[in-house]
């Protein structure tokens, strides 16, 4: 499975306005919603924020990658989102975060939803991505850039 396999141009968020954890992802949430508008916003929501009760998904480098489940769906779904100025988002090593991969799966995935977050924190691992999309201004640049490295896995 390659990362364009769930992602589309139109979920992608070139610069993020929120500044808070909960803002982000709500914006990510609404990306997502660009191509799977039956996703209830709110079920969403509360699902990523018990996961990140349990543990911060920014896993540093500037990385996270908040990922939950939902029975409503029936196939993987992926937003990307860009902060620029970097979001607070009680990463791991405590810096700020400023490229996102909000992960959605069927609530029955499990083997492929690993797989999924093992590809994208191995495409976000490579620092000459993470500063390739840092540099970048819209979300056909960034489609490119993940379409690139994604072909290269």
């Amino acid at each position: 499975m390659k990362i364009l396999d769930i992602l589309s141009i139109d979920s992608i968020v070139p610069e993020l306005k929120g500044r808070t954890k909960k803002q982000v992802l709500d914006e990510l949430i609404e990306a997502v919603r660009q191509n799977k508008p039956q996703v209830d916003r709110d079920k969403l929501m509360k699902v990523l924020l018990e996961r990140e009760r349990l543990g911060s998904t920014g896993i540093g480098d500037g990385i996270a990658i908040p990922h939950g489940k939902l029975k409503d769906i029936d196939e993987l779904v992926l937003s990307f989102g860009r902060s620029t100025e970097g979001i607070d988002f009680e990463s791991m090593d405590g810096k700020p975060v400023h490229l996102f991969f909000l992960l959605v799966a069927p609530e029955t995935c499990s083997g492929i939803h690993l797989r999924a977050l093992a590809r994208i924190a191995r495409l976000l691992k490579n620092s000459t991505v993470r500063k390739r999309l840092g540099k970048v201004d819209n979300r056909e640049d960034i489609f490119s850039i993940i379409q690139q490295e994604d072909e290269d896995f």
